[in-house]
């Protein structure tokens, strides 16, 4: 949007005739015309009068609608890859935690109660025995989860 349609506007949004408009600003009714007919531009003073007056930044009056969303995307592209990178982080803590959480409740119950690492050993398919399955488990799981956190931390 040009700056003369987001005079016409602003100007419209306050219900002010541009004879209203002209008085708050000091300057001719026929530049309020011009400004919004595309023929002249307001002078510098007059487009901080205007930002002012109607609360809005000079970028706003000045910067073409393009340019503002061009901006806006590429702000919405930064803060997606922030997240994506920030859920990262968050499952590759979650995924160390659960690891280490396992390992530790494993060695408990192993120290505790000798008999369940023995069941879990004889009914394992696998030849390794049903503590080592188990510890393997959960390294895999604390080493998954510091990958997930160096990638997150890692600059793309």
């Amino acid at each position: 949007m040009a700056l003369s349609e987001k005079l016409y506007e602003l100007r419209k949004k306050r219900a002010l005739s541009q004879e209203q408009l002209a008085e708050q600003l000091g300057v001719s009714r026929q530049a309020i015309s011009k400004w919004e007919s595309g023929k002249a531009v307001p002078e510098t003073d007059t487009l901080i009068s205007i930002s002012k007056y109607f609360d809005v930044s000079l970028d706003y009056l000045m910067k073409e609608e393009n340019s503002i969303s061009e901006n806006a995307v590429s702000l919405e592209v930064h803060q997606t890859e922030a997240t994506n990178k920030r859920e990262k982080r968050i499952l590759g803590i979650a995924t160390c935690i659960i690891g280490v959480v396992l390992l530790i409740a494993w060695g408990i119950v192993s120290v505790f109660m000798p008999s369940a690492s023995e069941q879990i050993g004889t009914s394992s398919m696998i030849t390794i025995d049903g503590n080592g399955i188990f510890l393997l488990i959960c390294l895999v799981a604390i080493i998954a989860g510091a990958v997930l956190l160096l990638k997150s931390t890692s600059n793309k």
